[in-house]
């Protein structure tokens, strides 16, 4: 049987930084993502649009992945582009077609990226959708379409993107989206699916770090798994709930220390320590971002 291999005898020591040097040229050099390779899914609009955005305008060349054939708002698009392009790193935004509920194209698309660019530093799995119904009335083929979405979507994105980090013996980071949702449940909103689907990858993050933090005598490993779990942000998502649920906004945002909503941009900086050598002693790890909401 698999075992998961011990820390202490496989240490991943070489995913420590050198100490930084006080007159080093760049500061916060250890943020920079220059000619480094990621991977986003669910990013045709929304978060997972910005999260891309921001490690691209870090100089690393981004794929946004999403089952759309095309990004949902092109001009929203664009304007990403062209920020990223004149970010600091002069990175790259690409765009590709993929849904993540099927895995021989996720395992195949992650395998090309990783190929071309013969490395892989680092994925978000940000794809979700929501099903707002009462508990009573969710039937079998909903909570599979949800799950096969939150979960097993990104289950298999983490796995594929795992593969070529190993294939490559890329030190890499991936960050799982979850949601404060996976912590409680959501005043005013039946969503009971969703809230769970999200507690489950936050369970999953601590699993895979266990996995694959550990540097295996191969060579292998020293790959970092964490989870960003936002509150409630203005997304397309969200405001459809709004539609949905007459009230539910004033709800929210009454429902955090801040008193209003998360905008997508306000998590860029939350991607970037992530996805780069700042956070590298963060593994197994659930970052909450909620403007106060679960600490009351």
């Amino acid at each position: 049987k698999p075992r998961p291999p011990s820390p202490r005898n496989n240490p991943a020591t070489d995913t420590k930084p050198a100490p930084t040097e006080p007159t080093h040229p760049q500061p916060f050099h250890a943020f920079d993502l220059t000619n480094k390779v990621f991977l986003v899914t669910g990013g045709a609009q929304g978060l997972g649009l910005t999260l891309a955005e921001a490690l691209a305008e870090a100089g690393g060349h981004v794929y946004a992945l999403d089952r759309a054939a095309a990004p949902t708002d092109a001009a929203e698009w664009d304007a990403a582009q062209t920020r990223a392009a004149a970010g600091p790193g002069a990175g790259r935004l690409h765009y590709r077609q993929q849904d993540v509920c099927d895995q021989r194209g996720v395992d195949a698309t992650v395998a090309g990226i990783a190929r071309m660019h013969g490395r892989l530093d680092g994925v978000v799995a940000a794809a979700g959708v929501q099903q707002v119904t009462a508990a009573a009335e969710y039937t079998a083929g909903d909570v599979a379409r949800m799950l096969e979405v939150n979960y097993t979507g990104v289950f298999v994105t983490a796995a594929a993107a795992a593969r070529e980090m190993m294939r490559y013996r890329t030190r890499g980071s991936i960050c799982l989206v979850a949601s404060m949702s996976g912590l409680v449940a959501n005043k005013g909103l039946l969503s009971p699916v969703y809230n769970s689907s999200k507690a489950a990858v936050i369970q999953l993050a601590r699993n895979l770090a266990m996995e694959w933090s550990p540097v295996r005598d191969d060579g292998t490993g020293g790959i970092r798994v964490n989870c960003l779990s936002p509150g409630h942000i203005l997304t397309p998502m969200v405001r459809n709930n709004f539609d949905e649920v007459p009230g539910l906004r004033s709800t929210w945002e009454g429902a955090n220390m801040m008193g209003r909503l998360a905008e997508t941009y306000e998590f860029k900086g939350a991607v970037l320590f992530l996805l780069s050598s700042a956070s590298s002693f963060m593994t197994g790890s659930n970052l909450v971002i909620d403007g106060g909401h679960t600490a009351w």
